[in-house]
């Protein structure tokens, strides 16, 4: 039996197999409000026969959005926007639907990638970023005000209150997102943390405001909700976060509570050297996986169904997590199954698609002609 193609969970969460639709900023929100982009994006992912979706990072303020597109989840409109989403897909698709979490710090307020991704001013109709400290992530912008005691009670009740609505909403996962040079990441990694108070310093402290955040979102979210986080395990720079401090935080969120973590990389200084290739990441998952035992998402070039089941099978992670790929082939996990011999879910509209020499992929269907 494939292993890409058995069923697990994560916490209370039974997922049908072990593929899962990484969260993938689409700037293409109106003021935080998910649009009928949204609908068509997240509605045929829904059928990829995945199991679980996230949806992409979401501001848990207006000046937590890295970019005027980014969705948001902070007021009565931006939860009915994307309710509304969530709605048409619970209708047509088993998915399971997690939701990313996250704020962007310094790296606020910026262009979307197609149009450069630079920093837009205030003047220009940008808005002020907030940091652990005031250090700009490129030299040549300007810096980013210091979070006070009031500005970090701000933001951990934001992400209490964002994560209440996705609860009411009917998520059932939650991605803290302490990765890819956001706030939360920000706090822990000494390039952009330089703060001389109980939030900086040593490891302990840097990790501090992140733990507090997620804590409160275990005590703001019931036990069925699997909540978890992503993290980058490495800055890829000398003197900057790397993998021992993350297992050392990994421990630390698996004792609050924390169900899963989902490993990626980079993201917090622009003198980063990453050597891309593919399954670059996996030895981060399975560092993970073994020291701390924890479930673990890995990420990154995993493009061939092959390559997933083999890093299944080898113990390296408990789940496969696909983004650009599964862009460009939304029907990845089909493709998937017929190799491996696994089954997946598809709605009744698309059974008659099956190949003739597949006719297990959907499992047990009947279609007869009329």
């Amino acid at each position: 039996m494939s292993l890409l193609f058995s069923p697990t969970s994560i916490g209370k969460l039974e997922l049908a197999n072990r593929i899962v639709i990484a969260p993938m900023c689409e700037y293409s929100a109106e003021d935080g409000l998910a649009t009928d982009w949204h609908m068509i994006h997240l509605g045929h992912l829904a059928l990829s026969g995945a199991a679980l979706l996230f949806v992409e990072a979401t501001a848990v303020e207006p000046e937590g959005r890295i970019t005027p597109g980014d969705l948001g989840l902070w007021s009565d409109d931006t939860e009915a926007a994307i309710g509304r989403v969530v709605a048409a897909v619970r209708r047509y698709s088993p998915i399971k639907l997690g939701i990313q979490l996250g704020h962007a710090g310094r790296k606020a307020s910026s262009e979307a990638p197609w149009n450069g991704g630079q920093l837009i001013p205030p003047a220009a109709g940008g808005w002020q970023g907030w940091a652990p400290s005031a250090v700009p992530h490129n030299p040549s912008e300007p810096a980013p005000h210091a979070l006070d005691a009031a500005g970090l009670a701000r933001i951990r009740d934001a992400f209490v209150a964002s994560a209440r609505r996705a609860v009411r909403l009917g998520f059932d996962a939650i991605e803290l997102h302490a990765a890819h040079g956001y706030l939360l990441h920000q706090f822990l990694s000494p390039l952009s943390n330089r703060r001389d108070d109980a939030y900086g310093g040593s490891l302990e402290n840097r990790m501090r405001f992140p733990l507090e955040v997620f804590q409160a979102l275990r005590e703001a979210t019931p036990s069925s909700l699997a909540l978890g986080v992503r993290v980058s395990a490495t800055d890829w720079v000398e003197g900057g976060w790397d993998l021992e401090q993350t297992l050392v935080l990994a421990q630390a969120l698996k004792e609050s509570g924390c169900e899963f973590i989902d490993v990626s990389s980079g993201g917090v200084s622009s003198q980063q050297k990453i050597p891309v290739g593919p399954n670059y990441q996996v030895p981060f998952a399975d560092e993970i996986k073994r020291k701390v035992g924890m479930p673990t998402i890995t990420v990154g070039l995993i493009t061939q169904a092959q390559q997933a089941e083999d890093i299944l099978a080898k113990g390296q992670a408990d789940l496969v997590a696909l983004a650009r790929g599964m862009l460009y082939d939304p029907r990845w996990p089909w493709h998937a199954a017929a190799q491996l011999g696994g089954q997946v879910s598809a709605p009744r509209q698309y059974w008659r698609s099956q190949p003739r020499d597949q006719k297990a992929l959907f499992g047990e269907t009947s279609f007869g002609q009329r």
